[in-house]
Order: structure tokens, then C-alpha cells, then sequence
């Protein structure tokens, strides 16, 4: 029996397409949706895991029809592909952005969502066709809401902070105090893994999160820890950054008030839910998804 997985050559494709091949024993081949892909899904399959999607521009460069096209209506004809085929199991990997992009405490699955940008309403859209088609019996879906994914390969905000770490430029955003939750790219692999071996998750949805919250500045001390240096954290005021980034936002510079959201806000994620249903612990803990994060940086 196959599992068949689409997006397989993007990022958190390839580490899944290697974490599967390494801890499952069912052959691992990539649904490429630009092909006759709908013949592959009538073959002996018994998982799909849908990862191919629009993902979420920072610069806001993308036309909003290219998320409703890929996010929604693509998810919906692999899903209904999926529904006539003999597959029993189908994971589609959405994001917490189709909850909120912003929150009070802690997001968990009982928050009613309310998605800002095309991308999260995309996404939203694609789980609420998932949830309100009649499921045959013996098939489950699984809709998953990572957080924010690194690890090797990744070449997100990450990357970017570890090489002006790297660089020696100090971190200006200090006097910003905050939480918010990552995910290793192995701690997403690990469950998907253990939904696709069990048979004891109920379909559903569930968050997908590292254990512990970490500040900005724990994870610029990490990523300076990896190079071996001392973190350089200045204290700048905020009205300032503020300022900064609105600026960035009209010259469409890298620090714009997206991405200067996305490094001083609150977003904690609980992973209560799916840990409880799966009776396992996380393989891998934040600080030290963090430091294998950035040592791929200087591998690479």
C-alpha cells in the first residue's frame, strides 16, 4: 500500500518524503497534481497527504484569486478523488491561519475561526469542504494546523534572523516581549507518521505545535548559541520600529509591519488535543528544534 503525497519537492515535502522512508515501510510516491494524477489516486493507496498550496506571501505581491484556486479548489478534487478511491486515510495539512492571525491566550481547536488574509480564508474554506462531505465508512481525514514550520531546508524568517545574527548585526526589537509557538519540521513528520500507523485517531481537527512558547529574544540567544556567539538584543523604543516598518511597508523593504508582527507577537499554539488522542510525547523540543534549524543554516 502507498502513501501518495503531494508538494513532495517543497519544503516540508521533502523532509516527510525522508522521515517516511526512514520509520515507515510503505512505499512513499509524490502525487504531482500537473500530471494525470487522478489514475495514480485509483491505485493501491491507503494514505494521501495533501501539502501542495499557496502559501502565505509576506510581501502581499500575489494575485488573491491564486489562494482560492490552489488552496481551495485543489484541495477539493484531491479530496473528492480520495472519497471515491479505496484510500482510507487522507491528511491535509492547512495552517492555524485559517483560525486567526491574531490571538488572546492560547489558540486551541474550540476557537471559532476568523482568518484576516486570502490565505487563511483559503485554507478555511478547503477544511470546511473536508468537514461537510459524507465520509464512507472506514475513511478518516485529518485536517492539521501547524504553526510556524522550520528545519532543514527552510528558508523563511529563520534564516533571515540567523544571518544578520551571523553578520554581527544586533537585533533592534528587544524591548518587545512576547511568546509565540514553532514547530520542527520533525515534530510534524513524527505525528503525520503516527496518524498514518494508528488506527486509533479520530478524524478531526488538530493543532500542530512544539511543547514550550519562546520569546524573540530566546530565539535570537539560540540562533546566536549555534554560531557560537553572544546574542546582541538592543532595546530600541517600540513607536520607532513601529515607524520603521511602516515604511518598509510602503518601500516594500524586509522589515514590514507583517513580518515585524510575525517576530514580536504573542501566538501560542496548544498541542494538547492531538498528544491526548496520540499518547505520545513530541520527539524534539523547541530549543532544540531551534538549534538543528540553524545548524542547517551553516551547513548549507
Amino acid at each position: 500500500m502507498a502513501i501518495l503525497i503531494t508538494g513532495i519537492s517543497g519544503f516540508v515535502g521533502r523532509n516527510l518524503q525522508s522521515y517516511l522512508i526512514k520509520y515507515s515501510k510503505e512505499e512513499i510516491s509524490d502525487l504531482d497534481l500537473r500530471t494525470r494524477w487522478l489514475e495514480k489516486i485509483k491505485t493501491d493507496t491507503n494514505t494521501i497527504v495533501h501539502l501542495a498550496g499557496k502559501a502565505h506571501d509576506l510581501l502581499n505581491s500575489s494575485h488573491p484569486d491564486e489562494y482560492y484556486k490552489i488552496n481551495f479548489d485543489l484541495t477539493c478534487k484531491v479530496y473528492d478523488a480520495f472519497l471515491k478511491s479505496n484510500a482510507k486515510c487522507f491528511i491535509f495539512v492547512s495552517s492555524v491561519k485559517a483560525v486567526a492571525d491574531r490571538i488572546e491566550g492560547t489558540l486551541d481547536e474550540t476557537i471559532t475561526p476568523h482568518p484576516e488574509t486570502h490565505y487563511g480564508k483559503s485554507k478555511l474554506m478547503a477544511e470546511e469542504y473536508i468537514m461537510q462531505q459524507p465520509l464512507p465508512k472506514g475513511k478518516n481525514f485529518y485536517i492539521l494546523r501547524p504553526c510556524m514550520i522550520h528545519g532543514p531546508g527552510n528558508k523563511g524568517n529563520l534564516n533571515l534572523l540567523y544571518r544578520f545574527i551571523q553578520r554581527g548585526i544586533p537585533y533592534p526589537l528587544a524591548a518587545f516581549d512576547n511568546k509565540r509557538s514553532f514547530l520542527s519540521v520533525e515534530n510534524l513528520c513524527f505525528v503525520i507518521k503516527e496518524i498514518i500507523s494508528s488506527n486509533k485517531v479520530p478524524s478531526g481537527i488538530y493543532h500542530i505545535a512544539d511543547d514550550e512558547a519562546l520569546s524573540t529574544n530566546e530565539l535570537i540567544t539560540l540562533l546566536a548559541r549555534s554560531l557560537g556567539k553572544n546574542p546582541k538584543l538592543w532595546i530600541i523604543s517600540k513607536s520607532i520600529i513601529r515607524k520603521l516598518a511602516w515604511i518598509g511597508d510602503k518601500l516594500r523593504l524586509p522589515l514590514n509591519s507583517e513580518r515585524l508582527n510575525k517576530l514580536t507577537e504573542n501566538y501560542i499554539v496548544s498541542n494538547e488535543k492531538i498528544k491526548k488522542v496520540l499518547l505520545l510525547e513530541l520527539p524534539i523540543q523547541s530549543s532544540e528544534g531551534i538549534i538543528i534549524t540553524a545548524n542547517s543554516f551553516n551547513n548549507g
